[in-house]
């Protein structure tokens, strides 16, 4: 690494540190570190929302302490006119981190149903794939407390037994990838304070508030 870069990623390492002297930052980030408990490099999956980009800074902090690397991956799915528009932004976006996100393109038919579904299971497939390759066997995913509450009530729909009323798992294993989702204790409230204070701008997904999709109709119920 030349001096130039040397002074830059220093800046940059000073730059995140120091917003932990955020009373409530520093009270969010501890209790990720507590939990995530994570010796090994990792991935982070960004999607620009609110809650991925908390996600890459409280991860980005976290491979500081612990002298990890950390890779961030985003899909574009190229389900909307303007997602590698939105791909680029997100790479922008995260560069206040010093930190490159590789963005992987979803090639292919896409669905005329089960939209939802179908594009999670591919963008799991593409990073799955990516790890592997990068020989990285832990995903961070950006589910949080408000998640597994819409899936709760989506399980509940669907007529699961009392097996199935168990949503989202902190850690999980998928071709032998572990999934892991160290926010599930955080609202998204407290996500949105950290994205707003850290990056003053985020992408905000039109299809999260298509009402034709069952996770958006949960949502605004559970807002009543």
């Amino acid at each position: 690494m030349s001096q130039k870069n040397f002074n830059a990623s220093k800046k940059i390492h000073k730059f995140l540190l120091d917003n932990l002297k955020d009373k409530k930052i520093l009270q969010i980030y501890k209790k990720f570190e507590k939990d995530l408990k994570l010796n090994e490099d990792f991935v982070v999956a960004v999607s620009g929302g609110l809650d991925s980009l908390a996600l890459c800074f409280l991860s980005k902090v976290y491979s500081i302490k612990k002298h990890l690397k950390v890779t961030c991956l985003h899909v574009d799915h190229k389900l909307r006119n303007n997602s590698t528009k939105e791909a680029k932004f997100v790479k922008l976006l995260l560069k206040k981190l010093s930190t490159n996100v590789e963005i992987l393109t979803w090639v292919g038919k896409k669905p005329n149903s089960n939209i939802q579904s179908v594009a999670r299971d591919k963008r799991y497939a593409l990073m799955i794939n990516k790890a592997k390759k990068l020989k990285i066997n832990n995903i961070l995913l950006g589910h949080h407390k408000d998640d597994l509450i819409e899936n709760f009530f989506i399980r509940i729909l669907r007529g699961s037994g009392l097996n199935g009323m168990v949503s989202f798992d902190q850690k999980t294993n998928l071709q032998n990838i572990n999934l892991i989702r160290p926010l599930l204790k955080f609202s998204k409230q407290n996500l949105e304070y950290i994205t707003k204070k850290i990056f003053k701008n985020y992408v905000d997904d039109p299809s999260n508030k298509n009402i034709e999709f069952k996770r958006v109709k949960i949502r605004n119920f559970i807002k009543i």
